[in-house]
């Protein structure tokens, strides 16, 4: 409901602003073509967050450089996940209350001030996720192993 979104935007208001990219950037390492499906706490895939725009859902190109990654979101706000926010990546099948096939989404987990955020994609070439887990693992270093999977269920889902 649109009174419950707002609500919510309301309880996040101190997150920070989303970074910005770089003026210049290197190389495109991996690009995607596909769909934002939102952003959630960090292991919590229903906590959706809305402030500063990351509760649009959208078409989407992700470039990774060694800078981090870009997110290009036609209709809706762009932002850049420097690569010292990188917390890792990780296969999985649902975020912010959409659930699709084991596997289907890329998330993404970087830092933005104090919280920890869970970003979801989907390309539209869904072989090309595995790809952009091992160059993100790659690049964050300290990221455990053992990365947490979140136990989903269709309640909550859309």
């Amino acid at each position: 409901c649109a009174r419950a979104g707002k609500w919510r935007g309301t309880l996040q208001g101190d997150l920070p602003e989303l970074p910005e990219p770089p003026a210049a950037s290197g190389p495109a390492q991996l690009t995607l073509t596909g769909r934002y499906h939102g952003s959630t706490t960090a292991g919590q895939w229903l906590d959706r967050i809305v402030a500063r725009g990351l509760g649009t859902r959208s078409r989407v190109e992700l470039t990774l450089t060694e800078e981090g990654v870009s997110v290009v979101r036609p209709g809706a706000q762009d932002f850049f996940i420097p690569a010292g926010s990188l917390r890792g990546a990780r296969l999985d099948k649902g975020i912010a209350g959409k659930v699709l096939a084991e596997g289907g989404l890329l998330i993404v987990t970087w830092q933005l001030g104090d919280r920890q955020i869970d970003s979801g994609f989907r390309s539209d070439r869904a072989a090309e996720h595995a790809a952009w887990v091992e160059a993100l693992a790659a690049t964050t270093p300290d990221a455990p192993d053992d990365v947490q999977h979140t136990e989903h269920n269709q309640e909550g889902a859309r």
